[in-house]
């Protein structure tokens, strides 16, 4: 499961390579996008900052096109594909049902209509016992606060941090996850952040379920974006 994808024209993640290349080796039953595989830039309500350049609504959905048909061509039979929304996603939709509601309902006007082979909504139970939802609370203490607050293990995006945290009391054990960023750290797309040190890491989780009970979080961590390589399961990777 991957989220923040953020996918920017002219440039394949490290992340997004990692994440096809583990779809191959495991072979899971269902992948999931956990919100904002747009950026949706130039239909930002922010400012232009400067005379930066982005690209163009037409040239990110090309891009988003191009990567999802990369995980559609390795996804295993059977295996389902669902993204839920993000705040970014939903500038696509946004932009034009407030400036040109009346096309409503004619076909491209919706972010879906473009993405035909993915499922879609704000959130996905899986097995009456794991919420994934691209964001709820906020601040570093947002993945505490998640499961603590919701009963339930927890999937989120939204913050880039790419971590796990276990929370044990009476019922047992559940997990908040944040899924991190599968988008280069260092791209144009986060040139508001004015080359601050971020707390953010690129990456992805991979959930497993045994008898319908979710097992402890694994994370796939790029550890070097220049060279391609990532981390998972005590090894590290070249893709």
């Amino acid at each position: 499961m991957g989220s923040d994808c953020h996918y920017w024209p002219g440039y394949v993640s490290t992340a997004h390579r990692a994440f096809v290349h583990l779809i191959t080796h495991l072979k899971p039953h269902g992948i999931v996008l956990n919100g904002d595989i747009m950026d949706n830039a130039t239909i930002s309500q922010h400012n232009r900052i400067g005379w930066d350049k982005t690209p163009s609504v037409k040239e990110e959905l090309e891009e988003v096109q191009a990567r999802l048909g990369d995980i559609e061509k390795v996804r295993p039979a059977g295996a389902f594909l669902h993204r839920t929304i993000g705040n970014h996603d939903l500038r696509f939709d946004g932009k034009l049902s407030n400036v040109l509601g009346q096309y409503e309902g004619i076909p491209g006007m919706a972010l879906a209509d473009h993405l035909p082979h993915w499922t879609y909504s704000w959130s996905l139970m899986i097995n009456n016992s794991c919420m994934i939802k691209h964001r709820w609370h906020n601040g570093i203490h947002a993945v505490h606060n998640n499961i603590l607050k919701s009963g339930w293990s927890f999937v989120s995006g939204h913050l880039h941090s790419l971590k796990c945290l276990p929370y044990t009391d009476y019922t047992g054990t559940r997990y908040g996850v944040d899924t991190g960023t599968m988008a280069c750290i260092k791209d144009n797309q986060f040139i508001y952040a004015e080359n601050n040190p971020l707390n953010w890491r690129s990456g992805f989780a991979v959930l497993t379920f045994n008898n319908g009970k979710l097992m402890p979080p694994e994370l796939a961590e790029v550890v070097d974006e220049d060279k391609v390589l990532y981390y998972f399961r005590g090894q590290v990777m070249k893709v």
